[in-house]
């Protein structure tokens, strides 16, 4: 926004206002107008980094110092208005960021939602490959020897080659072989 768009502005509101007034009316507006030439693109900054974007962050730069022109003119403590204009500022970016919050979340449709919500079970074609891969394992485990089966199982169920080696009667060495043969054909599928 440049200076004399919000000349204008200003204009125009004190000339709705005032009727009695005029030169308070002059002098207030020449205040905003020196503080906007001072602080206008320092606080479009501010606003634009609260993540709004440029034509809005304008829009409120305008009505801040509008707000601070009628401040003015109703004779309002004066002290620190470089501090007023950041909070107004804030204030007004922050409800404008709730607006277009909540206004996209009304737009997002049954459908849209219904995307965003991940369906935890496979579709069609993940689950044909699943019961592919599940069939090719059992017939691998079906074609294992008997010894390495059982090794295989045991291992499964949390037993220490040791505690395999006893269970079937076999040596340490038998059990690290079964198991070793076991996983490569079960990796190959």
């Amino acid at each position: 926004m440049t200076s004399s768009k919000l000349q204008a502005a200003l204009n125009l509101s004190a000339s709705i206002g005032t009727v009695d007034a005029p030169a308070s009316a002059r002098s207030a507006q020449d205040d905003v107008l020196r503080l906007f030439d001072a602080c206008g693109p320092s606080l479009f900054r501010y606003v634009r980094a609260l993540g709004i974007d440029a034509a809005t962050s304008q829009d409120i730069v305008q009505e801040v110092f509008l707000a601070l022109f009628h401040h003015v003119r109703l004779e309002r403590p004066r002290h620190n208005l470089k501090g007023w204009l950041f909070k107004v500022a804030h204030n007004m970016a922050l409800k404008q960021r709730r607006k277009l919050q909540r206004r996209h979340a009304d737009e997002i449709s049954d459908i849209e939602l219904a995307e965003l919500v991940i369906d935890p079970c496979l579709n069609p074609e993940q689950r044909l490959a699943e019961e592919q891969r599940h069939t090719r394992l059992r017939s691998v485990m079906h074609a294992l020897p008997e010894r390495d089966r059982q090794c295989l199982y045991l291992r499964a169920e949390g037993l220490r080659y040791r505690e395999i080696a006893d269970v079937l009667g076999i040596s340490l060495g038998s059990v690290a072989k079964s198991v070793t043969r076991s996983l490569a054909r079960l990796g190959n599928v």
